[in-house]
């Protein structure tokens, strides 16, 4: 699609736009898996969606895994690699969640790669109970890395706190530009799987100046127009702007 489709506006304001391409690229990921206790029932089903996601991977895209609980390790180092290591076959539930401080790790780690396209994928039921960092400093660290979050709802249906559950997954997805996915397996899953990675291997890039120079740090949103009516476009709702 040519650059004279597309129209950037910020807090509603256009702006023009400085740089603009399209191409396939690698991507990096980052899968963290909760293996928190409250996952007891649902680590194996967890496992199997992260193993479905690496099945995905082009030989040029990279993915790490992690699990979360009390602790935070790595299961897997970035690799290209088809097969996951045998540990991860070895994962058991055990004490509390800290989803945020999984996120601001995963982040962090992302914004050292190489690759432009950046990802966290999160398979969780949602519950953090344990992190020292907040969400909103989890998400931040998320965007200053430029990483989009999808987020796998893996609590059991009919939970009674279900919805509840889902409001941190939700967040994380919608305010990265991620996607949020409320079905933990079967086709439905594989399909969303299919469609992160060829959403994650194939960009648009536009870059732009924004008109209010003001250093406050406060939120600003980003909306990007095309002129397709039946195209859709996905992007990262919005930046923190810069603090004086």
């Amino acid at each position: 699609l040519p650059k004279s489709l597309f129209t950037v506006f910020e807090d509603g304001v256009a702006q023009k736009i400085d740089y603009f391409s399209a191409s396939e690229t690698p991507f990096a990921a980052v899968i963290l898996l909760d293996t928190s206790g409250s996952m007891e029932e649902r680590v194996s089903l967890a496992r199997a969606a992260a193993l479905q996601f690496i099945d995905k991977l082009r030989s040029s895209d990279v993915a790490a895994i992690y699990r979360f609980d009390s602790v935070i390790q790595e299961v897997q180092s970035f690799s290209n690699a088809r097969d996951a290591v045998e540990s991860i076959y070895e994962l058991k539930s055990k004490g509390m969640t800290r989803l945020n401080d999984a996120i601001y790790k995963a982040a962090a780690d992302l914004s050292r790669r190489p690759e432009k396209r950046r990802a966290i994928i999160v398979l969780s039921d949602g519950q953090d109970t344990m992190s020292g960092r907040s969400a909103e400093k989890a998400l931040k660290a998320a965007l200053d890395a430029e990483a989009l979050i999808y987020t796998v709802d893996m609590s059991p249906i009919g939970d009674a706190r279900r919805a509840q559950n889902q409001a941190p997954l939700k967040y994380f997805a919608e305010k990265s530009g991620g996607t949020f996915i409320s079905t933990p397996g079967g086709a439905a899953l594989r399909d969303a799987f299919r469609k992160i990675a060829e959403d994650l291997g194939v960009q648009y890039t536009i870059t732009y100046s924004p008109t209010n120079s003001v250093k406050n740090g406060k939120w600003r949103t980003i909306e990007v127009r095309i002129a397709r009516p039946n195209l859709r476009i996905r992007t990262r709702p919005g930046y923190f702007a810069e603090k004086q």
